[in-house]
């Protein structure tokens, strides 16, 4: 190979539930911030800044969270060498073979697998992983990265390790699927068993082989769809016609539990994959009483909870091993011991149109250009606040069913109405007439607000007739 910088390769097009109400289908849990300032897509990014060892990301995901991943991925300054679209969902075999052939275009390369929602500890322990992944894979191995458990865990699969390597790996013996508590308990007494961690270190020439030979038909949808993929502004969307011709298979059934070239690499590394309220619980600074507030939060006489509010206040008294969670417009309140049930509640409130859209969009809504929240909503009206960034401008568009007014609360807008410009400032009103053609763009260096009253007789967002638009959704 004649780069031996590694590809990062981070999958971020998971719809993950088991993190309601934060999480959701339309800004699913790697895109939000549950350990700090910054959402566990963007450090898992920040694990890979090092020029030394890693090359410009690829980033996997779907058409519905492309703008995010852009958008997250410039707030911290991290450049990425494309953002690949699946068409549709077809799980991580088809998706990686498909990133494999992207990183070596231009010949083999090292490639990283990652997860965009585990929550990994960047210290030389992890780096040491890497390195030993690294080694394992240029001699010509799949590499793997094994968790040593610290608990009979039953929501993770296990690995079996083998015979040890002159790489330091290990052979993988098994796979083993997610076990029973006594099960699980067996295996860390008799020692040599990890958690599959989900990440994999390989040369994309051996991947693509084995893949070849293991997966025919994984490989030679992706080799077509990256045939037909073209450029969307900067984004790679793969043919939609050849990937959905791919098996809906993980890369683990695919090739891993196949192949005689697979390799464990024990790490004792920091990790979770934060899979539920508990496990986020178990990774956040804690008082002295074992509780984790965030936002407006009181607590009294309480132990080891978690409690969590995105806007109301929240006083809760008298509780030990509890779950509370405030978001925009739902609370989920139960015990930290039945957080892995919230999936099974997701799955409960998707059965009915009443309370199915509580699972998949948050009362805010992002954009490429900003986002809006719903403040208000009767018949034949609906009150939203919007918010445009600095230089950013919504498409050119008309609606058939409804009136807007919009009233200018902070910062400057520039308001296009037909043919007529004209620019508005703090306390300053506008009527767009039903059917009239307009704009809105922020020309301003500061956060653009305002709220904005629509009157009709249908008020839903496919309501958007785009004549134009910057971000290439017409």
């Amino acid at each position: 190979m004649s780069n031996e910088l590694i590809v990062p390769v981070i999958l971020a097009g998971g719809k993950g539930t088991r993190l309601w109400p934060l999480s959701r289908v339309a800004r699913p849990k790697q895109f939000l911030a549950l350990t700090g300032d910054l959402s566990l897509f963007q450090l898992t990014l920040k694990r890979l800044e090092d020029p030394n060892r890693y090359d410009k990301p690829i980033v996997v995901t779907n058409s519905e969270y492309r703008f995010l991943v852009a958008e997250q991925a410039q707030e911290v300054g991290i450049e990425l060498t494309a953002i690949v679209l699946e068409p549709i969902a077809r799980n991580t075999a088809p998706a990686i073979a498909a990133a494999a052939l992207v990183a070596a275009k231009d010949g083999p390369r090292l490639v990283h697998v990652l997860p965009s929602d585990h929550n990994i500890g960047l210290d030389e322990t992890y780096l040491k992983a890497i390195d030993s992944a690294a080694a394992a894979a240029k001699a010509g191995r799949l590499a793997t990265f094994g968790i040593i458990p610290t608990s009979p865990a039953t929501g993770f699969g296990y690995i079996e390790a083998g015979a040890k390597e002159q790489t330091g790996s290990f052979a993988v013996k098994r796979f083993v699927e997610k076990p029973n508590e006594e099960e699980a308990k067996g295996m860390i007494a008799k020692g040599g068993f990890y958690w599959n961690s989900g990440m994999f270190l390989f040369r994309s020439d051996v991947l693509i082989g084995e893949c070849r030979e293991l997966a025919p038909e994984v490989l030679s949808a992706a080799e077509a769809c990256v045939e037909a993929a073209h450029i969307d502004l900067d984004f790679t969307r793969l043919g939609e016609p050849d990937f959905a011709k791919a098996p809906d298979i993980s890369i683990d059934y695919a090739i891993f539990e196949k192949t005689a070239l697979a390799s464990v690499v024990p790490s004792p590394i920091q990790w979770s994959d934060l899979g539920a309220w508990d496990a986020v619980w178990k990774e956040s600074p804690a008082d002295d009483a074992g509780n984790v507030t965030r936002g407006p939060v009181n607590l009294y006489n309480s132990r080891n909870s978690f409690v969590l509010s995105e806007g109301a206040h929240v006083a809760v008294n008298g509780v030990e091993g509890a779950v509370v969670v405030v978001s925009e417009d739902a609370v989920y309140v139960g015990k930290l011991s039945d957080a892995q049930d919230v999936g099974q509640v997701v799955k409960d409130l998707m059965k009915s149109p009443k309370t199915a859209k509580l699972t998949e969009e948050h009362r805010t809504s992002y954009r490429p250009w900003g986002g809006y929240s719903s403040v208000l909503m009767g018949e034949r009206f609906q009150v939203k606040r919007l918010f445009v960034k600095p230089g950013k401008r919504l498409s050119l568009q008309k609606h058939h069913h409804r009136s807007e007014h919009w009233i200018i609360v902070r910062g400057t807008a520039e308001v296009q109405i037909g043919d007529v410009v004209q620019m508005m400032r703090e306390n300053q009103s506008v009527y767009i007439p039903q059917g009239d053609v307009h704009r809105l763009s922020n020309p301003g260096k500061i956060l653009l607000e305002l709220i904005e009253v629509q009157t009709g007789s249908y008020l839903g967002e496919d309501d958007i007739i785009r004549l134009e638009d910057t971000f290439g959704r017409t």
